[in-house]
This record gives C-alpha cells, sequence and structure tokens, in this order.
C-alpha cells in the first residue's frame, strides 16, 4: 500500500477551499440552519428572564395580543 504525503500548508489550503466551495454551494442550507441557531438562543434567553417576572394572566396576554391592552 503507498503512503500519500502532503505538506501541512498544502493542507490546510486544500480544506479551506473545499470549506469555502461547500458553503457557497449549499449556502441557502447554512443559512437556514444560521437563522435557527439565532432563534433558538432568542428563545432561550426570553425563557430565562420570564423565569424571573412575575406571572401574568391569560386574559392579560389576549388583551395585549388584540392590541386591547
Amino acid at each position: 500500500m503507498a503512503e500519500i504525503t502532503i505538506e501541512e500548508s498544502k493542507l490546510k489550503e486544500l480544506l479551506k477551499t473545499a470549506l469555502v466551495e461547500v458553503l457557497s454551494e449549499q449556502k441557502e442550507v447554512f443559512s437556514d440552519l444560521l437563522a435557527e441557531i439565532v432563534e433558538d438562543i432568542a428563545l432561550e434567553k426570553a425563557i430565562r428572564e420570564g423565569e424571573n417576572t412575575e406571572p401574568v394572566s391569560r386574559d392579560a396576554i389576549f388583551k395585549l395580543l388584540e392590541g386591547k391592552g
């Protein structure tokens, strides 16, 4: 079995090129993934903030949602 060797700098360059190519070809997939990550972080933050606030009644929430708050 023949052994293939490659310089570290050449390997890094090849990996960078491959990564850029994958990202450019799949930009919609990565964009959707990034949007989901941002939404998850925002939801987690909202949940943590909500744990430190006073409870609000269901009716009060629906009044706010209906614009009668």
